[in-house]
């Protein structure tokens, strides 16, 4: 068995797995706010550009990979419809319980689905979008997740990846300073966890950066693969569209 990043550990794969499940077993309850105070708010501004360049319309099926709490499935259900068809899905089941009964209460009823991402229970060509936020850098065996969520798309369906990036490099040590200290200790102070945020922290600097993760999608069968930076590269958006 090969051993993969966790953070800035080295662990075996099949205990990868495990750990991202404790990490977000504990942040679950405080998650939209830490997002808040983490980004003060900002997060909300990516989510909303990842949602318009999917463009998404009325009667698509869409698939929210790492669904979360939901922002996204809520707004793009919005540009499906009725008539469309948009799955939220995560791994961890206390994440997708919050992202369900956070739409629930916002009146939005979607189909949900506790599942790997590496191993997606849908067939062949079912969806015209696919999104994940946040999502990619916790999983195991990234190629392998996108080649997943290249399969499950239409020819010609949109994948879209949002995901913290490599920062522009003259913010690089304030960006450092502030993820790395700060943010773990508003961890602790706010969900009553340090590690959890200092592993959230630690896994960005193993995420790919941004023309890697873009050439990661051109091999999973991807075109026209393009990156839009955020807030300087705290965060991109990646798109690319299934050949066929």
């Amino acid at each position: 068995m090969s051993d993969t990043d966790f953070g800035f550990e080295r662990v075996p794969e099949d205990a990868k797995r495990g750990r991202v499940r404790q990490v977000f077993d504990q942040v679950a309850p405080r998650y939209d706010l830490m997002n808040d105070l983490m980004s003060l708010g900002v997060h909300r501004l990516w989510k909303a550009f990842a949602v318009m360049l999917a463009r998404v319309r009325p009667g698509e099926r869409v698939l929210d990979v790492a669904s979360g709490s939901g922002d996204l499935a809520k707004a793009l259900a919005r540009r499906a419809g009725p008539q469309g068809e948009v799955w939220i899905t995560d791994i961890n089941y206390r994440m997708l319980a919050r992202g369900r009964d956070r739409l629930l209460d916002a009146g939005c009823l979607l189909p949900a689905a506790q599942c790997d991402a590496e191993r997606l229970p849908f067939a062949d060509a079912h969806f015209d979008c696919v999104t994940v936020a946040f999502g990619l850098r916790n999983m195991t065996h990234k190629p392998a997740a996108l080649a997943e969520m290249t399969r499950v798309l239409r020819p010609g369906g949109r994948l879209l990846v949002l995901e913290f990036s490599r920062v522009w490099a003259p913010l690089e040590k304030p960006y450092d300073w502030y993820s790395l200290k700060v943010l773990p200790w508003i961890g602790e102070r706010v969900a009553g966890d340090r590690q959890a945020y200092r592993y959230l922290a630690e896994s960005i600097r193993r995420h790919p950066p941004q023309a890697e993760l873009a050439a990661m999608m051109r091999d999973a069968g991807l075109a026209d693969v393009e990156y839009f930076n955020l807030s300087a590269g705290v965060a991109a958006v990646h798109r690319g569209r299934k050949l066929g």
